[in-house]
């Protein structure tokens, strides 16, 4: 079974829902170079990652710019895994890796994919999103899924699929990459870094592939 992400929750609340929804790991944003409301101060990450129960991953997202502070915010922090954004080469993802003994994402843009074997033996798994100029995920663009299936075929870490992923796509989108995970931030808000309780729903529900829990309260 293809395992869930939602990322960027900023509020004990949207944390319970995706929870609830029965995700299997939750992104919480903390100290990028790129301006979305889906940030959080290093206290509020502190906070969502301790209430977060066992047997759900918490995954701090940031972009690496000075090593030695990036390394003291999961010192300070404390995640199950660490997505890196912003191109960290090698031997950063390794001195992350050993300082914190932790489980290492590394985000790879779309458009660059054929990049991600020079990171094969480095990392735990790659986030394939559709990036920004800054270099930032979260835009709710959708890439080329056949590109991305393709590429994953001669890499041996898994693919977290992301990038304008919505409940309605998210089946298609399994069916053509048969990634490992899928990741969805913006695709299941109702306004910038507040969620839809009921979008969290539906696109856990249709990633499991099971019957939409939206659906049957519609059509009963």
């Amino acid at each position: 079974m293809t395992r869930v992400k939602v990322c960027g929750l900023t509020t004990r609340g949207d944390l319970e829902t995706a929870v609830e929804a029965g995700v299997d790991a939750v992104g919480i944003i903390c100290d990028v170079s790129v301006d979305t409301p889906r940030e959080v101060s290093v206290d509020r990450a502190s906070e969502l990652v301790e209430a977060t129960p066992p047997f759900v991953t918490s995954v701090l997202v940031t972009m690496p710019d000075d090593l030695e502070a990036t390394i003291d915010l999961l010192e300070r922090v404390d995640p199950d895994a660490v997505q890196l954004h912003g191109g960290a080469t090698v031997e950063e993802i390794a001195t992350v890796r050993t300082a914190v003994g932790g489980t290492v994402l590394l985000a790879i843009d779309a458009e660059e994919i054929e990049s991600a074997s020079a990171y094969d033996t480095a990392v735990d798994a790659f986030v394939v999103d559709t990036v920004d100029e800054d270099g930032g995920g979260g835009t709710g663009e959708v890439h080329d899924w056949d590109r991305t299936r393709a590429a994953a075929a001669d890499l041996e870490s898994p693919i977290v699929l992301a990038g304008g992923l919505t409940p309605e796509n998210v089946p298609d989108a399994i069916r053509t990459v048969e990634p490992f995970a899928v990741d969805v931030a913006s695709g299941v808000e109702a306004s910038g870094g507040v969620k839809d309780a009921d979008a969290v729903r539906s696109f856990v529900a249709r990633a499991n592939g099971t019957t939409d829990p939206v659906d049957l309260e519609v059509n009963p």
